[in-house]
């Protein structure tokens, strides 16, 4: 998988996972990917103080990037 289709394929992703942070007043974007293994986003809105979004992040937005894109190893949240 080139580099472009691991970015196509972490931003289909996010577009599934985005409704469900929407929902609860959130958001997230793409930073980076560095290389084509640990991808950075920021998540938004209500997201930023919520006291699950580690919860979020690992279990949510991990787990629906890596079944899109199985050679990510990490998802971290920048600010």
């Amino acid at each position: 998988m080139t580099s472009e289709e691991v970015k196509l394929n972490v931003q289909k992703a996010l577009e599934e996972i985005r409704p469900f942070l929407e929902s609860d007043g959130g958001d997230i974007s793409l930073v980076s990917i560095d290389n084509d293994k640990i991808v950075n986003v920021r998540l938004e809105g209500a997201c930023v103080g919520c006291s699950v979004n580690q919860m979020t992040l690992k279990s949510g937005v991990e787990m629906t990037i890596k079944k899109y894109a199985p050679q990510i190893e990490q998802v971290i949240n920048v600010e």
